[in-house]
């Protein structure tokens, strides 16, 4: 696992975001499912979703929603992330469903909350919701999926 140091220089973009073992990552947008989707012999069919409007969004309890993150994210060649919740997410019931962010990827961070409590829960966009936690990957190669965007 990467210190502060080394994380400002592999991610100068997040500098104000870098924490002691990680660097936290800020809720961009919430969205709700709008279709059914599927995995069927590794033919992924995405369900549609809807953006959910304003900037303070209320979570119904026990609902699933994708959260957008911020800013995009470049993980460098020889390089993975791990992502985790912040910890005040989940002493509020709330969990933070991710997968691992592969060397290469570009693009916008997307990931699971779900209100597992018996209450409404409000977050605000701008709000830090998880926290990347980088490590060094020998012979690996580059992220080259679907979900890789074009760098601007």
């Amino acid at each position: 696992m990467l210190g502060e140091e080394e994380l400002i220089k592999l991610f100068p973009d997040f500098k104000d975001l870098v924490q002691p073992s990680g660097i936290d990552l800020e809720l961009d947008k919430i969205y709700i499912q709008k279709s059914p989707g599927s995995l069927i012999d590794n033919e992924k069919t995405l369900p549609e979703i809807e953006e959910l409007p304003g900037d303070i969004y209320t979570l119904k309890p026990h609902t699933a929603y994708l959260a957008s993150i911020r800013r995009k994210i470049k993980i460098p060649k020889g390089y993975t992330m791990l992502y985790l919740p912040r910890s005040t997410l989940l002493r509020s019931f709330i969990s933070v469903q991710t997968a691992v962010g592969d060397p290469g990827f570009y693009g916008t961070l997307m990931f699971m909350i779900y209100n597992h409590g018996e209450y409404e829960y409000k977050i605000k966009s701008g709000d830090r919701i998880a926290q990347a936690v980088v490590y060094p990957v020998k012979g690996s190669g580059e992220y080259n999926g679907s979900y890789q965007e074009v760098e601007e």
